[in-house]
């Protein structure tokens, strides 16, 4: 019974943080950079997580699936959250981050692939439900205007594609590493590689906006809670999880993130957002309801 209580509600927080996310890196990439923006978040998550790492005694090198945790690094918490940070910035962050809960289709397809995981049907009418309200809040292909805005979708789409195989990826070894040390050496990972981009945008922005107070409050959230929070409770809840099942959770962001984008950055909603949001809703309700 814990397991079926603990891992809804360890994605749900993680999911609900993310939405956050997207108010808070849209508001911060006005004046800095996406991949500085990138490197401040790991780099104060990465201390705050190693801390963490002294305080548990759990010691952070391991001692296998070293190959494994690269790539967690590299595509999942790198490469997936660059992309996401760029598509943001060419689109909004409503569309950020309605965009990227897709993830759990690819989430899904990877489990298949690489985990060997049978999908049942009512996995697939729950995805079902949530993919068709992703699809209404965001209307048909072709309804964005504008080149940025369609180059930026598609970043968040690259985003939500490596954000599935880094899910599956910690589900495979999350038997046998904890959590804790899968979500730190990952950072730790994506830190050092988020650097060399961060310091070739150094001439590109202005240093002394770190001084505004907005700023850095939309930095501490990506890095603690954004980062080190919300990233523990993911691998945790898939961990405890099934990946098909998992995966409905991060569909919850869309509407946080959309509700949030409307009250902070005044950006609009519509009869097609209630509408997606409750199908969303109701594809995430079936799954648990069938558990």
């Amino acid at each position: 019974m814990a397991i079926n209580i603990m891992g809804p509600l360890y994605l749900s927080a993680a999911a609900a943080i993310w939405g956050g996310m997207y108010v808070a890196s849209k508001y911060a990439l006005d004046v800095v950079p996406p991949f500085t923006l990138l490197f401040l978040r790991y780099f104060f998550a990465a201390i705050t997580l190693i801390l963490l790492c002294r305080h548990s005694k759990i010691e952070i090198m391991p001692q296998e699936d070293r190959g494994t945790l690269f790539q967690i690094g590299f595509f999942g918490y790198f490469l997936s959250i660059a992309a996401q940070f760029i598509g943001t910035r060419l689109s909004s962050a409503h569309m950020g981050a309605v965009i990227t809960t897709l993830s759990p289709v690819f989430q899904s397809g990877f489990a298949i692939l690489l985990l060997g995981e049978k999908i049942t049907a009512k996995q697939v009418t729950a995805i079902g439900f949530s993919l068709a309200g992703v699809l209404v809040i965001t209307g048909l292909p072709g309804e964005a205007a504008g080149e940025p805005f369609f180059y930026g979708n598609l970043f968040l789409l690259l985003a939500a594609c490596l954000w599935g195989y880094y899910s599956v990826l910690a589900k495979k070894i999350a038997t046998r590493q904890p959590v804790l040390r899968i979500t730190t050496w990952g950072i730790i990972m994506a830190t050092g590689f988020a650097l060399l981009p961060a310091v070739s945008e150094i001439n590109t922005w202005d240093a002394a906006v770190l001084k505004s107070l907005p700023v850095i409050l939309s930095i501490g959230y990506l890095a603690v809670l954004s980062t080190t929070v919300a990233y523990y409770c993911w691998n945790k809840g898939l961990s405890l999880m099934n990946p098909h099942q998992a995966g409905l959770f991060f569909f919850l962001q869309s509407i946080v993130g959309s509700i949030l984008g409307w009250l902070i950055l005044d950006e609009s909603l519509s009869f097609p957002f209630f509408a997606g949001s409750f199908l969303i809703i109701a594809g995430v309700y079936f799954i648990l309801k069938a558990r």
